[in-house]
């Protein structure tokens, strides 16, 4: 995860993407043969993302709007789609695809229509064959319009000439960064038809996609029961002179033995004084009897390099036993934690979160030690997107203070994932050993 510098869950946007990846994209069966788990995997259905277009599209007030999956790229390197069309049709292996929402489309076949890049027998040589598209295409990509991406051209500018209006659902951008797609198919549109106006819908998508659903609650706790696999071999690995990547190697290699394709993120790994490093990333050195472990990480789960995640912390002594000053520390942070996650409700505002785990950790003497806020909303990205200011009821959110110490080599931080709802926070993945005593008891009862 990437914590926010000196920011209460900041209004996320999203960023463009640069999609700088490889149309090899057949992302199902292969990696995880081996797993049982794999025969009962669970996945968003077709009618759930069919009714995900069509809230968007009754929030359109008539516009056309577009939607691109984003380009392949290199070589090596698998093919992420913009989050946003993967929200929306649930395709990972498109590079190249459009999604164009018509609702103004007298045929109602055509209010919505999938773009596919045409055939190319050379690279699907290497890439795996795409099919043409026929009625088994319609049925699997649970759309009854699919073209090819030359008839993409002329189906919006009819689209756009019938609506005079065009809402751009991809983030607006930076002024340093590149036009948002749509925007800029929209801007060229505008001067070929007159009356022609676009507006800013860019937090269509995110308002949706902050409150999960039931389908995606159940991915999300799959992912939950998976990183608490990784973390008991952690538990089970954890002493003084191995290295920071064999304990990141124990985690990741029983995220994938579980039914996980491998981390959400970069998983984090530091101890001692790279503990307090925010954002340290080599995992490579040895770790010394005495030394604090922060390991951040967490299972993803879903199809190929896509899904969705948890995005756990949790700090352990080497050794198996806390010091006295490391008791102390931690125990400030777990108090901020504790009450902290009792505070989530439907409705609450992110920063007034972010200043109850503050204050706790301010009154013992550490609030220069704190410099990130207390977390961030989860989903198909490790920082998803924020659309308000407030927690909305099924939104899933992280909740993880910290203190770091660099003088004393030190740093705790520890972290759950909060599912948001009327009756109450739940934590799901609070079965993960925490507090002191679980952590010591744990340690002290390891099978190998």
């Amino acid at each position: 995860m990437r914590l926010e510098l000196l920011t209460a869950f900041p209004i996320v946007e999203l960023e463009l993407n640069q999609f700088p990846a490889r149309q090899l994209a057949r992302c199902k069966g292969t990696a995880m043969a081996h797993n049982s788990d794999i025969r009962d995997r669970l996945t968003i259905s077709r009618e759930e993302y069919a009714d995900r277009r069509k809230q968007l599209a009754s929030n359109l007030n008539g516009a056309t709007a577009v939607i691109f999956a984003g380009k392949g790229g290199g070589l090596h390197d698998d093919f992420q789609p913009d989050l946003n069309f993967q929200y929306l049709t649930g395709i990972i292996d498109e590079p190249g695809a459009i999604l164009l929402l018509n609702p103004n489309d007298p045929n109602p076949s055509r209010k919505e229509v999938l773009f596919l890049e045409p055939h190319l027998p050379e690279l699907e040589r290497w890439d795996g064959w795409r099919g043409p598209i026929d009625a088994k295409l319609r049925e699997k990509h649970g759309f009854k319009a699919l073209m090819r991406t030359s008839a993409f051209p002329q189906m919006l500018l009819n689209a756009c000439k019938s609506s005079l209006k065009g809402t751009c659902l991809h983030p607006i951008a930076h002024h340093e960064q590149p036009v948002g797609p749509d925007l800029e198919v929209f801007q060229k549109l505008q001067q070929r038809i007159p009356g022609f106006q676009i507006d800013d819908g860019s937090r269509l998508i995110p308002s949706q996609r902050a409150v999960k659903s039931a389908a995606e609650k159940a991915m999300i706790e799959r992912s939950a029961e998976i990183t608490a696999k990784g973390f008991t071999a952690i538990l089970e690995k954890l002493t003084p002179g191995i290295t920071e990547f064999d304990i990141q190697e124990a985690a990741e290699h029983a995220y994938r033995s579980h039914g996980s394709r491998g981390p959400f993120y970069g998983s984090i790994v530091g101890s001692g004084f790279n503990a307090t490093i925010l954002h340290y990333r080599s995992n490579d050195a040895v770790i010394a009897d005495g030394d604090l472990v922060v390991i951040d990480s967490g299972a993803r789960y879903g199809d190929g390099p896509c899904g969705y995640g948890s995005d756990v912390t949790r700090t352990y002594p080497a050794n198996g036993r806390f010091t006295e000053r490391q008791k102390e520390v931690y125990s400030i942070v777990l108090e901020s934690m504790e009450t902290t996650i009792a505070a989530v409700k439907p409705g609450i505002a992110y920063a007034e979160l972010d200043s109850i785990s503050r204050k706790i950790i301010t009154d013992a003497g550490f609030g220069d030690f704190y410099p990130h806020g207390v977390g961030h909303p989860i989903g198909l990205e490790v920082h998803d997107v924020q659309p308000d200011t407030v927690v909305p009821e099924g939104a899933i959110i992280t909740i993880e203070p910290g203190i770091y110490l660099p003088d004393e080599n030190m740093g705790i931080r520890i972290e759950d994932d909060i599912l948001v709802t009327a009756a109450g926070p739940v934590n799901l993945t609070g079965n993960i050993p925490k507090t002191i005593e679980e952590i010591e008891s744990a340690m002290a009862n390891k099978t190998s």
